[in-house]
Protein backbone atom coordinates (compact mmCIF):
# COMPACT_ATOMS: atom_id res chain seq x y z
CA UNK A 1 0.00 0.00 0.00
CA UNK A 2 1.56 3.45 -0.88
CA UNK A 3 1.93 6.02 1.59
CA UNK A 4 0.05 9.22 1.86
CA UNK A 5 1.73 12.15 0.44
CA UNK A 6 -0.54 14.73 2.52
CA UNK A 7 -2.96 14.50 5.50
CA UNK A 8 -5.36 17.32 6.66
CA UNK A 9 -8.78 18.07 6.71
CA UNK A 10 -10.24 18.49 3.79
CA UNK A 11 -9.71 22.16 2.78
CA UNK A 12 -6.33 21.47 3.56
CA UNK A 13 -6.50 18.95 0.79
CA UNK A 14 -7.65 21.38 -1.45
CA UNK A 15 -5.51 24.18 -0.95
CA UNK A 16 -2.59 21.74 -0.72
CA UNK A 17 -3.38 20.58 -4.15
CA UNK A 18 -4.15 23.70 -5.55
CA UNK A 19 -0.99 24.96 -4.51
CA UNK A 20 0.53 22.10 -6.15
CA UNK A 21 -1.17 23.14 -9.24
CA UNK A 22 -3.45 19.50 -9.40
CA UNK A 23 -6.72 20.94 -9.61
CA UNK A 24 -8.54 22.38 -12.68
CA UNK A 25 -9.49 25.57 -10.00
CA UNK A 26 -12.57 22.91 -9.20
CA UNK A 27 -12.48 20.94 -5.73
CA UNK A 28 -11.40 17.69 -6.23
CA UNK A 29 -12.60 14.16 -4.13
CA UNK A 30 -9.40 13.73 -1.94
CA UNK A 31 -7.79 10.17 -3.63
CA UNK A 32 -7.40 8.28 -0.16
CA UNK A 33 -5.70 5.04 -0.44
CA UNK A 34 -9.14 3.54 0.15
CA UNK A 35 -10.43 4.93 -2.65
CA UNK A 36 -7.76 4.52 -4.85
CA UNK A 37 -8.07 0.82 -4.34
CA UNK A 38 -11.73 0.78 -5.09
CA UNK A 39 -10.61 1.52 -9.02
CA UNK A 40 -8.06 -0.71 -8.84
CA UNK A 41 -10.74 -3.18 -7.90
CA UNK A 42 -11.95 -3.35 -11.24
CA UNK A 43 -8.97 -4.09 -13.77
CA UNK A 44 -6.61 -7.21 -13.60
CA UNK A 45 -3.97 -4.70 -14.23
CA UNK A 46 -0.96 -4.07 -11.99
CA UNK A 47 -1.13 -0.48 -10.65
CA UNK A 48 2.27 -0.04 -11.63
CA UNK A 49 1.79 -1.25 -15.28
CA UNK A 50 2.85 2.25 -17.20
CA UNK A 51 0.58 2.38 -20.85
CA UNK A 52 3.36 4.55 -22.33
CA UNK A 53 5.29 7.75 -21.42
CA UNK A 54 3.70 10.84 -21.58
CA UNK A 55 5.12 14.25 -23.09
CA UNK A 56 5.78 16.76 -22.46
CA UNK A 57 6.50 15.99 -18.41
CA UNK A 58 7.90 12.59 -19.76
CA UNK A 59 5.82 10.38 -17.01
CA UNK A 60 4.59 7.24 -17.27
CA UNK A 61 0.94 6.64 -17.24
CA UNK A 62 0.41 3.66 -14.85
CA UNK A 63 -2.71 1.81 -13.53
CA UNK A 64 -2.31 3.64 -10.26
CA UNK A 65 -2.36 7.47 -11.57
CA UNK A 66 -5.08 6.91 -13.36
CA UNK A 67 -7.25 5.59 -10.26
CA UNK A 68 -5.79 8.59 -8.68
CA UNK A 69 -7.06 11.37 -11.27
CA UNK A 70 -10.28 9.00 -11.36
CA UNK A 71 -11.38 9.89 -7.84
CA UNK A 72 -10.28 13.46 -7.81
CA UNK A 73 -12.53 13.75 -10.98
CA UNK A 74 -15.33 12.62 -9.15
CA UNK A 75 -16.07 9.48 -11.46
CA UNK A 76 -17.39 5.92 -10.16
CA UNK A 77 -14.70 3.28 -9.77
CA UNK A 78 -16.87 0.99 -12.66
CA UNK A 79 -15.59 3.60 -15.67
CA UNK A 80 -12.39 2.23 -14.64
CA UNK A 81 -12.37 0.14 -17.74
CA UNK A 82 -12.80 3.54 -20.25
CA UNK A 83 -10.21 5.42 -17.88
CA UNK A 84 -7.85 2.76 -18.75
CA UNK A 85 -8.87 2.90 -22.74
CA UNK A 86 -8.66 6.75 -22.94
CA UNK A 87 -5.09 6.83 -21.68
CA UNK A 88 -4.38 3.58 -23.83
CA UNK A 89 -5.02 6.22 -26.56
CA UNK A 90 -3.56 9.52 -26.17
CA UNK A 91 -0.32 7.23 -24.81
CA UNK A 92 -0.07 6.44 -28.81
CA UNK A 93 2.77 8.36 -30.11
CA UNK A 94 0.91 9.31 -33.04
CA UNK A 95 -1.89 10.83 -30.83
CA UNK A 96 0.92 13.39 -29.78
CA UNK A 97 -0.18 14.23 -26.78
CA UNK A 98 2.77 16.78 -26.41
CA UNK A 99 0.89 19.17 -28.83
CA UNK A 100 -2.10 19.57 -26.43
CA UNK A 101 -0.44 22.85 -25.41
CA UNK A 102 0.22 24.16 -29.08
CA UNK A 103 -1.24 28.08 -29.32
CA UNK A 104 -4.64 27.07 -31.16
CA UNK A 105 -5.93 25.57 -27.52
CA UNK A 106 -6.93 22.51 -28.70
CA UNK A 107 -8.97 19.90 -26.80
CA UNK A 108 -9.17 16.33 -26.40
CA UNK A 109 -12.87 14.88 -26.64
CA UNK A 110 -13.94 11.59 -25.59
CA UNK A 111 -16.30 9.86 -27.87
CA UNK A 112 -18.00 6.46 -26.07
CA UNK A 113 -20.11 4.42 -28.41
CA UNK A 114 -21.40 0.84 -28.40
CA UNK A 115 -23.03 -1.39 -25.29
CA UNK A 116 -21.11 0.96 -23.11
CA UNK A 117 -23.35 3.45 -23.48
CA UNK A 118 -25.94 1.85 -22.10
CA UNK A 119 -24.35 -0.01 -19.21
CA UNK A 120 -22.98 2.63 -17.61
CA UNK A 121 -26.02 5.58 -18.06
CA UNK A 122 -23.92 8.08 -20.49
CA UNK A 123 -26.19 10.36 -21.31
CA UNK A 124 -26.68 10.53 -25.15
CA UNK A 125 -30.00 12.23 -25.66
CA UNK A 126 -31.40 15.81 -24.65
CA UNK A 127 -27.96 17.69 -23.74
CA UNK A 128 -25.71 15.36 -24.73
CA UNK A 129 -22.49 17.52 -24.27
CA UNK A 130 -24.26 19.50 -21.12
CA UNK A 131 -22.41 19.36 -18.29
CA UNK A 132 -24.66 17.39 -15.75
CA UNK A 133 -24.40 13.31 -16.55
CA UNK A 134 -21.83 11.66 -14.03
CA UNK A 135 -20.10 9.28 -16.58
CA UNK A 136 -20.01 12.30 -18.79
CA UNK A 137 -18.99 14.95 -17.21
CA UNK A 138 -16.40 13.13 -15.03
CA UNK A 139 -14.98 11.17 -17.37
CA UNK A 140 -14.53 14.45 -19.26
CA UNK A 141 -13.08 16.06 -16.32
CA UNK A 142 -10.80 12.88 -15.17
CA UNK A 143 -8.93 13.52 -19.13
CA UNK A 144 -8.54 17.09 -18.58
CA UNK A 145 -7.22 16.82 -14.96
CA UNK A 146 -4.70 13.72 -16.39
CA UNK A 147 -3.41 15.96 -19.12
CA UNK A 148 -2.18 18.78 -16.29
CA UNK A 149 -0.99 15.64 -13.92
CA UNK A 150 0.86 13.62 -15.28
CA UNK A 151 1.45 14.43 -18.61
CA UNK A 152 2.30 17.90 -17.57
CA UNK A 153 0.05 20.15 -19.40
CA UNK A 154 -0.31 23.32 -17.12
CA UNK A 155 -1.78 26.60 -17.65
CA UNK A 156 -0.99 29.74 -15.94
CA UNK A 157 1.21 30.01 -13.17
CA UNK A 158 2.27 26.83 -15.09
CA UNK A 159 4.30 27.45 -18.57
CA UNK A 160 3.41 24.26 -20.29
CA UNK A 161 0.09 24.75 -21.80
CA UNK A 162 0.58 27.86 -24.49
CA UNK A 163 -3.31 27.48 -25.56
CA UNK A 164 -3.79 31.71 -26.83
CA UNK A 165 -7.15 31.33 -25.22
CA UNK A 166 -7.62 27.97 -24.52
CA UNK A 167 -11.25 26.01 -23.82
CA UNK A 168 -12.29 24.00 -21.10
CA UNK A 169 -12.84 20.26 -21.19
CA UNK A 170 -15.76 18.75 -23.02
CA UNK A 171 -18.02 16.45 -21.35
CA UNK A 172 -17.61 12.95 -22.53
CA UNK A 173 -20.36 12.48 -26.07
CA UNK A 174 -21.73 8.98 -26.05
CA UNK A 175 -23.34 7.81 -29.59
CA UNK A 176 -26.92 6.30 -29.48
CA UNK A 177 -26.38 3.15 -29.78
CA UNK A 178 -29.74 2.00 -30.63
CA UNK A 179 -30.94 4.86 -33.00
CA UNK A 180 -28.18 4.23 -34.79
CA UNK A 181 -28.64 0.75 -35.54
CA UNK A 182 -32.49 1.40 -35.82
CA UNK A 183 -31.76 3.48 -38.66
CA UNK A 184 -29.15 0.81 -40.41
CA UNK A 185 -26.43 2.83 -40.52
CA UNK A 186 -23.25 1.51 -38.83
CA UNK A 187 -22.11 2.59 -35.23
CA UNK A 188 -18.98 5.11 -34.70
CA UNK A 189 -17.54 2.17 -33.43
CA UNK A 190 -17.73 0.14 -36.57
CA UNK A 191 -16.82 3.27 -38.50
CA UNK A 192 -13.37 3.15 -36.46
CA UNK A 193 -12.53 -0.66 -37.09
CA UNK A 194 -14.58 -2.27 -34.72
CA UNK A 195 -17.29 -4.81 -34.31
CA UNK A 196 -20.70 -3.97 -33.88
CA UNK A 197 -21.30 -5.21 -30.13
CA UNK A 198 -17.65 -3.78 -29.39
CA UNK A 199 -17.51 -1.26 -26.39
CA UNK A 200 -14.79 1.39 -28.18
CA UNK A 201 -13.58 5.09 -26.82
CA UNK A 202 -12.04 7.20 -29.27
CA UNK A 203 -10.31 10.49 -27.92
CA UNK A 204 -9.56 13.42 -30.87
CA UNK A 205 -8.42 16.83 -30.44
CA UNK A 206 -10.82 19.75 -31.26
CA UNK A 207 -9.80 22.95 -31.71
CA UNK A 208 -13.55 24.78 -32.30
CA UNK A 209 -16.90 23.88 -32.83
CA UNK A 210 -20.04 24.96 -35.09
CA UNK A 211 -22.94 26.65 -33.97
CA UNK A 212 -26.19 24.46 -34.16
CA UNK A 213 -27.36 23.67 -37.10
CA UNK A 214 -31.15 22.99 -38.08
CA UNK A 215 -32.36 21.64 -41.87
CA UNK A 216 -35.25 19.86 -42.80
CA UNK A 217 -37.26 18.28 -45.46
CA UNK A 218 -37.60 14.59 -46.77
CA UNK A 219 -34.64 14.65 -49.37
CA UNK A 220 -31.39 13.68 -47.65
CA UNK A 221 -29.57 16.18 -49.54
CA UNK A 222 -32.14 19.54 -48.09
CA UNK A 223 -30.18 18.59 -44.79
CA UNK A 224 -26.28 17.69 -46.70
CA UNK A 225 -27.01 21.07 -48.01
CA UNK A 226 -27.50 22.90 -44.69
CA UNK A 227 -24.73 20.91 -43.01
CA UNK A 228 -22.28 21.72 -46.36
CA UNK A 229 -22.85 24.85 -45.73
CA UNK A 230 -23.06 26.17 -42.30
CA UNK A 231 -20.81 23.39 -40.88
CA UNK A 232 -18.87 22.79 -43.54
CA UNK A 233 -18.29 26.59 -45.09
CA UNK A 234 -18.99 28.16 -41.76
CA UNK A 235 -16.79 25.78 -39.88
CA UNK A 236 -14.26 23.47 -41.27
CA UNK A 237 -13.27 25.40 -44.18
CA UNK A 238 -10.88 27.72 -42.34
CA UNK A 239 -9.37 25.18 -41.03
CA UNK A 240 -9.02 22.80 -43.52
CA UNK A 241 -5.37 23.86 -44.95
CA UNK A 242 -4.05 22.56 -42.02
CA UNK A 243 -5.01 18.76 -43.73
CA UNK A 244 -3.41 19.61 -47.23
CA UNK A 245 -0.58 21.11 -45.40
CA UNK A 246 -0.11 18.25 -42.98
CA UNK A 247 -1.62 15.58 -44.34
CA UNK A 248 -4.67 15.03 -41.98
CA UNK A 249 -7.66 16.18 -41.07
CA UNK A 250 -10.46 14.70 -39.45
CA UNK A 251 -13.73 16.81 -38.87
CA UNK A 252 -16.17 15.46 -36.67
CA UNK A 253 -20.33 15.63 -37.69
CA UNK A 254 -22.83 15.15 -34.42
CA UNK A 255 -26.38 14.97 -35.63
CA UNK A 256 -29.24 13.87 -34.00
CA UNK A 257 -31.42 10.75 -34.32
CA UNK A 258 -34.11 13.28 -35.66
CA UNK A 259 -31.75 14.31 -38.76
CA UNK A 260 -30.34 10.54 -39.10
CA UNK A 261 -33.48 9.12 -39.46
CA UNK A 262 -34.55 11.47 -42.16
CA UNK A 263 -31.07 11.10 -44.51
CA UNK A 264 -31.80 7.22 -44.07
CA UNK A 265 -34.86 6.71 -44.57
CA UNK A 266 -34.31 8.69 -48.06
CA UNK A 267 -31.71 5.93 -48.73
CA UNK A 268 -28.54 7.88 -47.81
CA UNK A 269 -25.68 6.41 -45.98
CA UNK A 270 -23.02 7.78 -44.02
CA UNK A 271 -20.28 7.41 -47.27
CA UNK A 272 -23.34 9.67 -49.06
CA UNK A 273 -23.37 12.27 -46.63
CA UNK A 274 -18.97 12.39 -46.95
CA UNK A 275 -19.23 12.37 -50.41
CA UNK A 276 -21.81 15.14 -50.57
CA UNK A 277 -19.36 17.64 -48.21
CA UNK A 278 -16.47 16.68 -50.42
CA UNK A 279 -17.91 18.00 -53.46
CA UNK A 280 -20.05 20.66 -51.83
CA UNK A 281 -17.78 22.76 -49.12
CA UNK A 282 -15.49 25.02 -51.33
CA UNK A 283 -12.56 27.72 -50.71
CA UNK A 284 -11.39 30.42 -53.00
CA UNK A 285 -7.63 29.64 -53.71
CA UNK A 286 -6.94 32.98 -52.19
CA UNK A 287 -8.67 32.01 -49.25
CA UNK A 288 -6.90 29.10 -48.75
CA UNK A 289 -3.16 30.49 -49.20
CA UNK A 290 -4.19 33.42 -47.14
CA UNK A 291 -5.38 31.26 -43.98
CA UNK A 292 -2.25 29.59 -44.07
CA UNK A 293 0.08 32.63 -44.65
CA UNK A 294 -1.52 34.62 -41.11
CA UNK A 295 -0.71 31.74 -39.17
CA UNK A 296 2.99 32.17 -40.56
CA UNK A 297 2.77 28.92 -42.97
CA UNK A 298 4.19 31.62 -45.51
CA UNK A 299 5.38 28.16 -47.55
CA UNK A 300 1.86 27.29 -48.82
CA UNK A 301 1.31 27.88 -51.88
CA UNK A 302 -0.84 25.81 -53.97
CA UNK A 303 1.01 25.54 -57.28
CA UNK A 304 4.40 24.11 -55.00
CA UNK A 305 2.15 21.47 -53.31
CA UNK A 306 0.73 19.96 -56.66
CA UNK A 307 4.18 20.13 -58.02
CA UNK A 308 5.42 18.15 -54.75
CA UNK A 309 2.56 15.95 -55.21
CA UNK A 310 1.04 16.53 -51.80
CA UNK A 311 -2.25 18.23 -53.80
CA UNK A 312 -4.13 16.60 -56.50
CA UNK A 313 -3.47 18.58 -60.09
CA UNK A 314 -6.72 20.50 -59.78
CA UNK A 315 -5.47 22.43 -57.13
CA UNK A 316 -3.13 24.33 -59.55
CA UNK A 317 -5.27 23.98 -63.06
CA UNK A 318 -5.48 27.73 -63.09
CA UNK A 319 -4.06 30.88 -61.69
CA UNK A 320 -7.22 32.27 -61.18
CA UNK A 321 -7.07 33.45 -57.28
CA UNK A 322 -10.89 33.69 -57.08
CA UNK A 323 -11.48 29.96 -58.28
CA UNK A 324 -13.47 27.33 -55.76
CA UNK A 325 -11.24 24.51 -54.74
CA UNK A 326 -12.40 21.71 -52.74
CA UNK A 327 -11.90 22.32 -49.09
CA UNK A 328 -11.91 18.57 -47.84
CA UNK A 329 -9.06 16.51 -49.29
CA UNK A 330 -10.84 13.60 -48.15
CA UNK A 331 -13.98 13.47 -47.34
CA UNK A 332 -14.12 9.87 -45.80
CA UNK A 333 -11.98 11.38 -43.18
CA UNK A 334 -15.14 13.17 -41.40
CA UNK A 335 -16.40 11.43 -38.53
CA UNK A 336 -20.22 11.14 -37.78
CA UNK A 337 -22.00 10.06 -34.57
CA UNK A 338 -25.36 9.88 -33.60
CA UNK A 339 -26.26 11.88 -30.49
CA UNK A 340 -28.56 14.67 -28.81
CA UNK A 341 -32.37 15.02 -28.48
CA UNK A 342 -34.09 12.65 -30.91
CA UNK A 343 -37.16 15.64 -31.26
CA UNK A 344 -34.55 17.79 -32.54
CA UNK A 345 -33.47 18.56 -36.38
CA UNK A 346 -30.34 19.40 -35.07
CA UNK A 347 -26.44 18.86 -36.22
CA UNK A 348 -23.07 20.13 -34.96
CA UNK A 349 -19.32 20.27 -36.40
CA UNK A 350 -16.04 20.12 -34.89
CA UNK A 351 -12.86 20.90 -35.82
CA UNK A 352 -9.73 18.44 -35.45
CA UNK A 353 -6.57 19.55 -35.56
CA UNK A 354 -4.48 17.55 -38.63
CA UNK A 355 -1.47 15.37 -36.84
CA UNK A 356 -2.28 16.54 -33.31
CA UNK A 357 -4.94 14.49 -32.10
CA UNK A 358 -6.32 12.59 -34.68
CA UNK A 359 -8.71 10.27 -33.58
CA UNK A 360 -7.27 6.77 -31.72
CA UNK A 361 -9.38 4.34 -30.55
CA UNK A 362 -9.10 1.37 -27.92
CA UNK A 363 -11.75 -1.09 -27.38
CA UNK A 364 -13.07 -0.96 -23.59
CA UNK A 365 -12.50 -4.28 -21.89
Amino acid sequence: MESPVFTGSFDDVQEEFRRQLWTDGLPIVPPTIERIERFLERTARDPDESLGVLLPANVDATVWSIAVNAVMAGCRPEYMPVLIGIVDAIADPQFRIQDAGSTPGWEPLVIVSGPIVGELDFNCGTGALRVGPQPNTTIGRFLKLYLRNVAGLKGPPGATDKGTFGQSFFVTLAENHQAVRAIGWPPFNVDVGFAVDDSVVTVQSVVAASMPTYSAGERWESHAELIAEVIGQGCWAYWSWVGMWFGRFHPLLVMTPNVAEKIAGDGASKDDIRRFLGRGVHLRARQLERYAWDVGITEFRLDRLVEQGRLPAEYAASSDPERLLPALLDPESVGIVVSGDPDRNQSKGFVQNHLQGPPTSRRIA
